[in-house]
């Protein structure tokens, strides 16, 4: 009797097939599984355990109070991201501001800075030892706390890392504007001011909702710099009560942990269900028509206009590294930079410390593998979602936006529920390996590669394809012979993006590390958090520049590679 197999009775799944198979189990082991079992935990115990954990934790007034901070700490946030984005998106995009490409990276450079590193640099900007209070005379009062350990210092940071995904989310808004109705705003007489406000903010607003709600959900999932200054001040987020929580008590109330976990996930969906409204409000409010361009000149405001905008750039982007390569160089905290005080020593400590040297590799390797694990999946997942347009690729495309979406924390609590017991079949258990960090990483990134992957997969002339197709290649050797080939620069920006952002991970790592995996982002908390901010400050400098090398080896990807618009962030 002839077995009956996928293709139908007598056939052999096709490789396409058989390829749909192996990107789903990826997508649903590494990114749905764990998100399900993270909500599945706070009612696997029964009925009567699922309720006292939630009584338990529900009824704490510290539950209440994290969630507190974390929608006053997120909003605040988001409105310094908003008012610092949309200010800088229509200076690039509607006037005649020059160096453009410098202005636009540096408006992005907060993204490309950690979190944990970005609040130890402004950290030492605005510390007792700062460079910057000699320039001005100023001395610090004695005894007087850094002003950044408040609620203030949290929302600022945040909305300052935050503020480029509002800057691109408004850029990419103002390229699609048509220029009629600025003409005719201008034929009636109105003025710059006038029309921006009338105008185009309005028509913008999709956009805004879409970039804050973004900038939004970032923040109440950001740990670095809740940690960093939250933890000293006494200012409890949801993302540091569960790090502090898990810290102190360790696995032994996961289902607690799962249920904040739980109401941080809640507030992040409702943050990309508004997102996803103003995505769609973005998509069909505006009617194609020429293109908006530069609108205006700025005339004789141009040098104090871009006098401010300089500076605002330099201190956000450039003046916190320099504190914090300037406090790497001292002798000691406090100690002010001089020819005579300035040393390396602190360097050499670095790479002579084993712990250092283990988190380099660690995240080396870990970044490397999430980078190329990225690559492999996304380039047969694009094929499939928008070449060959299969349904069940379209939802492990949508699927697989879910760990990045999310905070990282939520996802770290969901990767311990699965890999705390021990494996089927050979029963071992993960936890406190470097595997769970590195099934994290699969998760956590894969979105990120995916879209300047989906963009060069989407580029590939269709001809192509359907040439190699009538010569008779099946659809496996047209991806390998055909597509991967022309969509390679793009799959390799999105690696390296990956690369970029897992090689200073913190989110994740902080619950998942353990003795001997520890990892640079973990390494620079613990040495601050441990008082030696010199030492955190070189890992922290040497973490930057590698960070900015691999930036603009991706510029040059961008540019010899002929990548499609909008893949890399920060190109003008």
């Amino acid at each position: 009797m002839t077995a009956t197999v996928w293709g139908g009775a007598g056939r052999r799944p096709s490789g396409e097939t058989l390829l749909l198979a192996l990107v789903a189990g990826y997508v649903l082991v590494f990114c749905v599984v764990p998100l399900l079992r993270l909500f599945a935990e706070a009612f696997v115990l029964g009925a009567g355990g699922a309720a006292e954990t939630f009584g338990r934790v529900l009824g704490a007034s510290r539950t209440w109070q994290a969630t507190w901070h974390t929608l006053e700490a997120g909003l605040g946030a988001t409105a310094v991201s908003l008012v610092l984005g949309t200010v800088l998106a229509l200076l690039v995009g509607l006037t005649d501001l020059r160096w453009k490409s410098l202005v636009v990276f540096l408006a992005i450079m907060p993204l490309l800075i950690p979190a944990q590193i970005a609040a130890l640099a402004w950290l030492e900007l605005l510390g007792p030892s700062s460079f910057l209070y000699d320039l001005v005379g100023y001395d610090f009062p004695a005894g007087q706390r850094n002003p950044l350990y408040s609620r203030e210092g949290i929302m600022l940071l945040m909305g300052i890392e935050h503020a480029p995904m509002v800057f691109l989310a408004v850029r990419a808004g103002l390229r699609a504007l048509p220029a009629d109705q600025v003409e005719a705003a201008r034929a009636a007489g109105a003025g710059p001011l006038r029309i921006i406000g009338s105008v185009l903010l309005p028509m913008l607003r999709p956009s805004l909702i879409a970039g804050g709600a973004l900038a939004f959900v970032s923040a109440i999932g950001n740990f670095g710099v809740p940690a960093l200054l939250g933890i000293p001040a006494g200012y409890t987020m949801l993302t540091t009560l569960v790090y502090q929580r898990l810290n102190g008590f360790g696995i032994t109330i996961l289902g607690q942990v799962a249920v904040l976990a739980m109401i941080l996930a809640a507030i992040a969906a409702i943050g990309l269900a508004i997102q996803a409204w103003g995505l769609s409000r973005r998509s069909q409010a505006i009617e194609r028509a020429a293109a908006l361009g530069t609108a205006f000149s700025l005339g004789r405001w141009r040098w104090p206009i871009e006098t401010a905008v300089w500076a605002v750039l330099l201190m956000i982007g450039v003046l916190p590294l320099i504190a914090l390569s300037s406090t790497s160089l001292v002798q000691a905290l406090g100690v002010p930079l001089s020819w005579e005080t300035w040393t390396f020593d602190h360097y050499r400590e670095v790479f002579a410390n084993p712990m250092t040297s283990r988190a380099f590799q660690n995240s080396l390797m870990l970044s490397s593998l999430a980078a190329v694990s990225s690559v492999l999946v996304s380039v047969p997942l694009s094929y499939l979602t928008l070449t060959r347009r299969r349904g069940l690729a379209r939802v492990l495309d949508l699927l697989a936006d879910a760990p990045y979406a999310l905070p990282g924390i939520v996802l770290a609590i969901a990767v311990i529920l699965i890999l705390l017991p021990p494996l089927p079949v050979v029963g071992i258990s993960l936890y406190n390996s470097f595997w769970i960090l590195l099934f994290a990483y699969l998760g956590r990134f894969l979105a990120l590669g995916l879209r300047p992957t989906a963009a060069g997969v989407q580029s590939v002339e269709p001809a192509l394809e359907e040439a190699a197709q009538l010569a008779g290649a099946g659809s496996l050797r047209r991806l390998r012979s055909v597509v991967f080939p022309l969509a390679a620069p793009s799959a390799a920006a999105g690696g390296i993006l990956v690369f970029m952002a897992a090689f200073n991970e913190l989110t994740v790592s902080a619950l998942l590390w353990s003795a001997g995996n520890e990892t640079l982002g973990v390494v620079v908390f613990s040495l601050y958090d441990g008082g030696d901010s010199t030492a955190a400050a070189a890992v922290a400098v040497l973490s930057v520049v590698a960070t900015l090398l691999l930036a603009g080896l991706a510029g040059l990807v961008a540019r010899f590679g002929r990548l499609p618009q909008g893949v890399l962030p920060w190109q003008a």
